[in-house]
């Protein structure tokens, strides 16, 4: 490096060089289906979980670099490969730990992608690809940006790093708790980056504050032991069709705010944020009106919402004259910030169950909650967070809160509670995350790269 050049200019410098290789090496991660939902191919997340071992004993800087599971202690069953890395810190230097999973959402319906979704393709400044935002840029981030910080200080440096990149995340982190348990001392940090979150835009950078929990099951409506004739039986009997549209129906009111008992809100200040803004992000069609009352943000960072993810009913191509004896729904519940997940799953069992009409026998299986996460936004790292952030982005981060959820937090917060946990990540509101046509702003990575850079370089010059 030159010698007029300070040590985090000379980090910045390289952290800019880095990216380049770091994209090449986003595009051969998410050539590899890592999809960890039952049904699909393990070995293709085992395949994924030897590529992200491979990148970072390349940097030469581990004590130890493995690929471990654990086992899900309800079921027995083996959990997805995770890749776990550890560096001890010296000289009263903090220890920092990285997140991310490499594990992604199936592809869904490939003819609604505009290229092939494991085919990265770089149109408009972006990469399109499964996984190429969420998470397998959080990866690169982390790898990239501990490129750049090595190369300036070489692998003789203080700070502690460990690096814990999961790879069941999008499948729900069934055996996360149980990995924490047996590798907390490998895992433990003083400061914890989650890169599986987003920014306010594509330009300006944000810390996730808060993130609403979630509950999750399979309601299953039966009215009838078995199919009957539409013709010879309907009008006196009731379909199971017919009870699930009539009991789904009463959990929002007529302006489409969620209207279940003892479902909580928190009261928080929100940011101007305009319907347009909302319609451009979310692919809001003219004429559709937007639901729930308040401020939107408010309606999405501190309301709880209900969704139906999926039905198991005949299809419009199998449509006979039949009244179906029962019909299953997902049903996915997005829970204020501040209310434990399980209460609220409580409070949709009981209004589900006291609004059954005709007498329908309800069935709820395949329960799963995950709680919401509020962080302390006062920690000592927390502050050097955003001011790396605000120099790798060229303006200040935006306290945010986020309407989806990252249950493993929690565990995160009970494993280690005197740890700060910083809630950052790459993508901006057009990424299209879980979705088609998924894509990573390729300005919007070289930044967060840069920046994370910066706060290891920063770290690595603090004493505790």
């Amino acid at each position: 490096m030159s010698s007029d050049l300070s040590r985090s200019e000379a980090v910045r410098e390289a952290a800019l060089s880095a990216v380049p290789t770091a994209l090449a090496d986003l595009g051969a991660l998410v050539r590899i289906p890592s999809v960890a939902f039952p049904g699909f191919d393990r070995a293709e997340v085992e395949r994924s979980a030897a590529a992200v071992a491979g990148l970072l004993r390349d940097l030469g800087i581990f004590d130890s670099v493995q690929v471990k599971s654990a086992i899900v202690p309800e079921t027995g069953v083996e959990g997805m490969p995770a890749v776990l890395a550890s560096r001890a810190a010296r000289n009263g230097r903090p220890t920092i730990l990285l997140y991310a999973h490499h594990d992604v959402q199936p592809a869904g319906d490939e003819a609604l992608w505009d290229s092939a979704p494991f085919e990265p393709t770089v149109r408009n400044g972006r990469v399109y690809a499964r996984g190429a935002a969420d998470d397998k840029a959080g990866v690169m981030a982390h790898v990239g940006a501990l490129r750049a910080f090595t190369e300036v200080l070489g692998t003789d440096f203080d700070l502690g790093v460990n690096v814990f990149i999961e790879g069941e995340e999008e499948a729900g982190s069934a055996s996360f708790a149980q990995f924490l348990a047996e590798n907390a001392e490998a895992l433990r940090a003083d400061v914890i980056v989650v890169a599986d979150s987003g920014n306010w835009d594509a330009s300006t950078p944000a810390l996730t504050v808060s993130l609403r929990g979630n509950a999750r099951f399979t309601l299953t409506v039966k009215t009838l032991d078995h199919a009957s004739h539409s013709g010879m039986f309907g009008g006196a009997v009731p379909d199971a069709m017919m009870a699930t549209i009539a009991l789904l129906s009463t959990l929002w009111d007529r302006d489409g705010a969620v209207a279940v008992a003892g479902l909580t809100e928190r009261d928080g200040e929100t940011p101007t944020y305009t319907e347009e803004t909302l319609r451009s992000e979310a692919g809001l069609p003219v004429g559709v009106r937007p639901i729930g009352r308040g401020s939107i943000l408010s309606r999405i960072w501190n309301k709880p919402s209900v969704t139906v993810t999926g039905i198991d009913a005949p299809s419009v191509k199998n449509a006979s004259n039949t009244l179906s004896p029962q019909v299953a729904v997902v049903i996915s519940s997005r829970v204020a910030p501040g209310q434990p997940a399980q209460e609220a799953y409580a409070a949709l069992e009981t209004h589900l169950r006291a609004h059954a009409p005709f007498g329908a026998q309800l069935t709820f299986s395949d329960v799963d909650c995950g709680d919401s996460f509020l962080v302390e936004p006062s920690g000592w790292a927390v502050a050097q967070a955003r001011a790396a952030l605000a120099r790798g982005y060229g303006v200040d981060p935006v306290d945010i809160g986020v309407g989806g959820s990252i249950p493993f937090i929690s565990d995160l917060v009970r494993e280690f509670p005197e740890a700060q946990i910083l809630v950052t990540g790459v993508e901006d509101p057009h990424a299209r995350a879980h979705s088609p046509n998924e894509s990573l702003h390729v300005a919007t990575f070289r930044r967060a790269l840069l920046s994370e850079a910066l706060l290891l370089e920063s770290l690595d010059a603090t004493r505790i």
